[in-house]
């Protein structure tokens, strides 16, 4: 394997969706964003094979026995995600660096695994509040599912430290011009 990972993590509704699609928008050539395994369903207008592979809770469980992924985790009670190893060599074998979306548990596993390979950006939220609020404005979740977010987001807040940078996100165009700035360096080290 070779190549470079950029790994992209935040609490949901950090912007680290919308920080990887500005880069790979402008930087096509260069990086290719890996798509995950979930075995949820699809949410608004995602599509299979290109926002996540969605499949099976049997599937997915069968693909972990046959140790088909580089990490995976039970993201949300009986939910679960993954990186394929499938889905990284095809975008190395393009020459291209792989980026990645990813919860911050994954995120770490990720670096763990490849520690010279990986550069690990935590997207930090203004504050826990704005996050509430851009997660309560999506209007996709529950108010059980929403609860089960928050909880979650403030406990990934304290894995911030972890990662090689922390990212903070008060402007977004900022935050996003900050990252390219950041991956271009490091792919080119």
């Amino acid at each position: 394997m070779s190549g470079k990972l950029l790994i992209f993590s935040a609490p949901s509704g950090a912007g680290k969706t919308t920080i990887v699609r500005r880069i790979l928008e402008k930087h096509a050539d260069k990086f290719c964003f890996s798509i995950s395994a979930s075995t949820r369903e699809p949410r608004g207008t995602e599509k299979d094979g290109e926002d996540y592979y969605f499949i099976s809770k049997e599937d997915f469980l069968h693909k972990v026995a046959k140790h088909e992924f580089i990490e995976f985790e039970e993201v949300y009670s009986g939910t679960f995600y993954g990186t394929l190893r499938s889905e990284v060599e095809r975008i190395w074998e393009q020459g291209k660096h792989v980026i990645f979306d990813i919860d911050v548990i994954g995120g770490l596993r990720l670096k763990s695994k490849f520690p010279e390979q990986a550069l690990s950006i935590f997207v930090n939220p203004p504050s826990l509040e704005i996050l509430k609020e851009r997660l309560t404005g999506r209007g996709t979740d529950s108010e059980e599912k929403l609860k089960e977010r928050f909880a979650k987001a403030e406990l990934e807040l304290s894995y911030a430290d972890k990662f090689d940078v922390i990212l903070q996100n008060n402007d977004l165009e900022t935050a996003c011009a900050e990252a390219e700035k950041l991956v271009l360096e490091f792919i080119n080290t």
